[in-house]
């Protein structure tokens, strides 16, 4: 009777914390659509010549006298929310994304919705009819689901239409914070997401045709600090070390398992250098450690581990175990030799133990787009 009370009273801590999120989520999506609107009616009357650029400082400074209370109507915040408004009302943010981008969040998502007139603004004086600019409110938008700190940092930070709505569906996907968010710009996910060329056995397109969207081509290992010549050992042992950061550069649906993870086939101990388990595949995910070059006879230890564990560990309801073979460095004609004939669900990975150069795949992510 005890546990059956502890349960129900657990049920009322989680309709608590749903209706605090709830509210949160309620104030960052009207502030978000204020921002927006405030953004919008600078930014048509500087159009209209209505206002001069010094009229701005007089609004903030208008503000200020009047409202001391209110934060972050200063100069550089109202030139903040006149550039999120020109950035996202633009006709080729509105579109449709693009395919890459699509499955990253729920379909119903969009980005702004259709226009409509804004009513009136209302304060303790008088009621000022703004009937006559047009606006689009954006309470529905995926825009609302982050908040305004993460949209100054996509607006800082990155140069193109593509790229912040890669971060803004990220994001949301991802719940990342602001530091995550900061983490995964750095190491330039954007760019080695469009740039990628995953090397997958047809076994695992097959079974996932959406695998690109879940698993990555490249991983970055930066926050490990390891030197050049690294010993599996020192990579395996950095990565338990710094699980929530090596999560978060698989992706937070990935689930972690266990490490030397042991299978018995036989008299024999086998040992899995780490085993996870992603929620959205609904698979265990095997990967294999290797410090240096791919070489074909690593796939071959990999397929066994993926056997035993679907002969003796996945359960009934779950899909067939992946497999991730994770090298220092690989050649990809090698690679799609060595994935061509295979019927095991696996892929071959890269990591690297630095920062990607972001310039460089700027450049080459200009060129690809140019061909």
């Amino acid at each position: 009777m005890q546990l059956q009370k502890q349960q129900q009273f657990a049920e009322i801590i989680g309709l608590i914390k749903q209706a605090q999120f709830r509210a949160v989520q309620s104030v960052n999506t009207e502030l978000i659509n204020l921002y927006w609107n405030v953004g919008a009616y600078i930014t048509q009357q500087l159009a209209n010549a209505v206002w001069g650029e010094k009229t701005v400082d007089e609004l903030a400074d208008f503000i200020q006298k009047n409202q001391p209370d209110l934060k972050g109507f200063n100069r550089r915040g109202l030139y903040r929310m006149k550039q999120f408004y020109e950035t996202y009302s633009s006709t080729e943010f509105v579109s449709p994304p693009v395919t890459q981008l699509q499955p990253v969040i729920n379909q119903g998502d969009t980005i702004v919705s259709p226009p409509m007139t804004q009513l009136q603004i209302n304060n303790d004086e008088h009621v000022l009819i703004v009937s006559e600019l047009e606006t689009k409110d954006i309470r529905n938008s995926i825009l609302t689901r982050i908040s305004w700190t993460h949209h100054l940092n996509i607006l800082s930070r990155c140069k193109t239409e593509e790229e912040r709505e890669f971060y803004i569906r990220l994001c949301v996907k991802e719940t990342l914070s602001k530091r995550e968010l900061d983490r995964q710009i750095s190491a330039s996910l954007y760019e080695r997401t469009m740039l990628g060329s995953t090397k997958l056995s047809a076994v695992l397109r097959e079974m996932h045709p959406n695998i690109n969207t879940n698993v990555k081509d490249s991983y970055v290992f930066e926050f490990l600090g390891l030197s050049e010549s690294h010993s599996e050992n020192d990579l395996q042992k950095g990565l338990i070390g710094q699980l929530k950061k090596f999560i978060l550069e698989l992706g937070k649906d990935f689930l972690f398992v266990g490490e030397e993870y042991r299978i018995q086939v036989g008299n024999s101990d086998f040992y899995i250098d780490l085993l996870f388990y992603h929620r959205e595949l609904q698979c265990l995910v095997a990967f294999e450690l290797k410090t240096d070059k791919f070489q074909p006879e690593h796939l071959g230890k990999l397929n066994f581990y993926l056997e035993a564990l679907d002969r003796d560990v996945k359960k009934s309801n779950e899909n067939p175990s992946i497999g991730i073979l994770l090298c220092k460095d690989r050649d990809g004609e090698v690679v799609e030799y060595a994935l061509s004939r295979t019927l095991s669900p696996t892929m071959v990975a890269k990591y690297h133990t630095q920062l990607p150069d972001k310039k460089l795949l700027q450049q080459k992510l200009h060129e690809l787009f140019e061909l």
